[in-house]
């Protein structure tokens, strides 16, 4: 799996947005600072989480972004769908859309797991866990196997 530019901004954007979710709306520039960010490649994202329904905007001088739910209630899951839409695809193509015949017909249930799994754990870890450093048990269970921190 890859995880593109564009989604780890978003993501990286809403979790200032939720660290921020008292202090009021941020703008775009604060993010994009904070985020180290290009401005208008992060315009172009917030409008995506805007029209998807993960942040409000409001205008005038106290204007900025602010998320539209509790931070408790956006997976990051939700953000990366939202700018690049599905979470696994192969080619292009949804898994369950795909045929193989012969010796790749176990690839079909392959790619399932695979899409399983990510879900499980993207669907599973809410904005406010990353903001809060506090990440599910079994997603930090994942990352005490030093070989999950190898480049094979």
């Amino acid at each position: 799996m890859r995880i593109s530019a564009r989604a780890d901004y978003a993501v990286r954007a809403a979790l200032e947005l939720a660290a921020a979710r008292e202090a009021g709306p941020l703008k775009a520039e604060a993010i994009a600072h904070a985020q180290d960010i290009p401005h208008k490649f992060l315009e172009g994202i917030l409008n995506d989480m805007r029209r998807g329904g993960l942040v409000h905007s409001q205008r005038g001088g106290n204007g900025g972004y602010r998320l539209a739910r509790d931070a408790e209630a956006i997976s990051i899951a939700d953000v990366i769908r939202v700018v690049d839409g599905p979470l696994v695809s192969v080619r292009g193509v949804r898994p369950p859309e795909l045929s193989y015949t012969g010796p790749a017909a176990s690839l079909l249930p392959l790619w399932i797991a695979l899409r399983s799994n990510v879900r499980e754990i993207l669907d599973g870890v809410s904005l406010a866990d990353v903001a809060s450093a506090g990440l599910p048990a079994e997603v930090s269970a994942l990352t005490e196997d030093p070989a999950a921190w190898d480049n094979p």
